[in-house]
């Protein structure tokens, strides 16, 4: 539906495009007020003869009618036969005719009927409620026309001047109020939906950003190692150089992909709080396992990088987890080089202090003092198509289900330094694993 709208708005002005979003939107409405009156009408025919025997014989009023209950048990039987029984048109007119009926008009004249009895009055209470999940204008104009039908039959059979009774009025302020409460539930239930669906459309985002951009690459390294492949004669030499480089282009890629796809599961299970320590890691051996494992573009990325272990200590945490924080700021230390086309970046495990911690220091880009406080909210990046904004954010989680603590220090064109602070723990040798 939604592709059919575009496709079709693509040849209409403003205009003619609100027009055709107000019609698809009142045809949904329709759709929904469709769903619900079939499962009404179920209700209707059942629920109608039914509780007539239930007013009748085990808890008798002072007004029943079979008639009016089989009225709109037949009313409802064309829907519980068939979930199109009339022509569109039609079938609009008659939700509004059935559930007109059944609801306002049926509840608010036994209501009357039986002067305000306490039975009935919580009946109309009920059909209320259930009335205003439909459209809030749609039911609201059933409501007004249910109910009007309804005092003016009773204004023919029985004494009008119960309408302004003091039973009848003391009624309307309870009844106006529900009203507008369920009105309101489902205004919040629609901003609900409607945030869940921006929050999913920034996450997804996020996701085809970071995807796309190596799929590019793959398929621009694929293409080029088809054209050499495809030229006349055996490769030679600097062929075989250029799709050895594609290749591991490709390579890079591939983990770039897969370690977002990481990320975002974590960050995925962050939300269900799945993060807690269950064992003691050494930083040393983290940062150690990162430097060596991490698929750095050239020799001349790699020097850039320069590790500083002045003194090694364990923490509480998790293994994996800690390569994927060492991992991200590893990954924006490079980036802001990159951005900064200078620098350098140095790694500090210092476990001599008193609260050890360590320290991701480069000389890259800096961060904007109007940035700075931004850096660790989910889905934040600067710029925009720099990254996710989900590794930091990410990072901070995990920092603090470790009851550890993560910070940032930065100026603009200058440097930018990251501090992880962990609390000290006492091992003996070899180090315990943490009860699960």
């Amino acid at each position: 539906m939604d592709q059919w709208i575009d496709r079709v708005k693509a040849g209409f002005g403003k205009g003619q495009q609100a027009m055709l979003l107000w019609l698809v939107r009142q045809d949904r409405q329709y759709s929904h007020a469709s769903t619900r009156f079939m499962m009404l009408a179920w209700v209707g025919c059942i629920g109608l003869p039914l509780y007539y025997a239930v007013w009748t014989w085990w808890f008798p009023q002072e007004f029943e009618s079979l008639a009016l209950r089989l009225a709109g048990a037949a009313l409802c039987l064309p829907a519980v036969c068939s979930r199109q029984p009339f022509p569109p048109k039609v079938m609009k007119a008659y939700i509004f005719v059935g559930v007109t009926y059944v609801l306002p008009f049926f509840f608010s004249f036994m209501y009357l009927m039986n002067h305000g009895a306490a039975v009935w009055a919580q009946s109309l209470l009920i059909g209320l409620i259930v009335l205003f999940h439909f459209d809030t204008r749609w039911a609201l104009c059933s409501y007004l026309v249910g109910t009007a039908l309804a005092c003016l039959v009773f204004a023919l059979v029985d004494d009008p001047a119960f309408l302004l009774s003091h039973e009848v009025l003391e009624q309307l302020p309870l009844y106006g109020f529900t009203i507008f409460v369920v009105s309101i539930a489902k205004v919040g239930r629609r901003v609900l939906a409607q945030e869940k669906l921006a929050g999913m459309a920034h996450g997804l985002a996020a996701v085809s950003h970071e995807l796309r951009t190596p799929l590019v690459t793959i398929d621009a390294n694929a293409r080029g190692i088809n054209r050499r492949l495809g030229k006349p004669g055996l490769p030679g030499e600097a062929d075989w150089h250029a799709m050895s480089e594609a290749m591991a282009r490709i390579q890079f890629e591939v983990r770039h992909m897969n370690h977002m796809i990481d990320l975002f599961l974590l960050s995925a299970s962050a939300v269900n709080q799945q993060l807690e320590a269950n064992e003691y890691v050494s930083m040393a051996d983290v940062v150690e396992s990162v430097i060596r494992r991490y698929p750095f573009t050239g020799n001349s990325q790699r020097t850039a990088v320069t590790v500083d272990i002045r003194a090694d200590f364990s923490f509480a945490g998790r293994y994996e987890l800690s390569v994927v924080i060492v991992l991200n700021l590893l990954r924006n230390a490079l980036k802001a080089l990159h951005r900064a086309g200078k620098g350098r970046i140095r790694i500090v495990v210092d476990g001599a202090r008193t609260t050890p911690r360590l320290l991701f220091i480069d000389t890259g880009c800096g961060i904007a003092p109007s940035q700075l406080p931004l850096v660790f909210e989910r889905f934040y990046s600067y710029p925009p198509s720099s990254g996710s904004g989900i590794g930091l954010a990410l990072c901070k989680e995990i920092i603090k289900a470790w009851h550890a603590s993560i910070r940032v220090a930065s100026r603009e064109h200058g440097y930018t330094m990251f501090v992880l602070e962990f609390p000290k723990v006492q091992l003996a040798a070899p180090a315990p694993a943490l009860a699960a």
